[in-house]
């Protein structure tokens, strides 16, 4: 599955839009979690545990949201975006964009890549 923060992929011609398709997790930490993150968050810099969290959070709503594009019969999503929030103690992450099906274009047309132009044989990936 193509995923891509612009409207269109370099290479490849939008056949199809399916529309928005999102993953979505709220997430707490543990006490033990916040206990340790509390006392290194008095010395400044990166809260470790927190990252671990929010990296978790973000593979998470990444492969929720290809799933629904997939069942939706996409092989791309364009316009991929996240957005974060908190409720209280916890921790909200969403990743949206918009399912479509995505063709390379064969070599010799406008607009081909050399990437586009190795897999235009191909059918597309579901």
């Amino acid at each position: 599955m193509i995923v891509v923060t612009s409207n269109e992929i370099p290479g490849y011609r939008i056949q199809a839009v399916l529309g928005e398709v999102m993953g979505l997790t709220v997430r707490s930490t543990n006490i033990g979690a916040n206990f340790t993150a509390g006392f290194r968050s008095i010395g400044g810099g990166e809260i470790p545990e927190y990252t671990k969290i929010m990296y978790e959070s973000r593979h998470e709503v990444m492969r929720r949201m290809t799933e629904e594009a997939a069942q939706r019969g996409a092989n791309a999503i364009v316009a991929m975006r996240f957005d974060t929030d908190s409720i209280g103690q916890f921790s909200e992450v969403c990743a949206y964009g918009t399912a479509v099906i995505a063709e390379p274009i064969p070599a010799g047309e406008p607009g081909a890549t050399g990437q586009s132009a190795q897999i235009a044989g191909q059918p597309p990936a579901r």
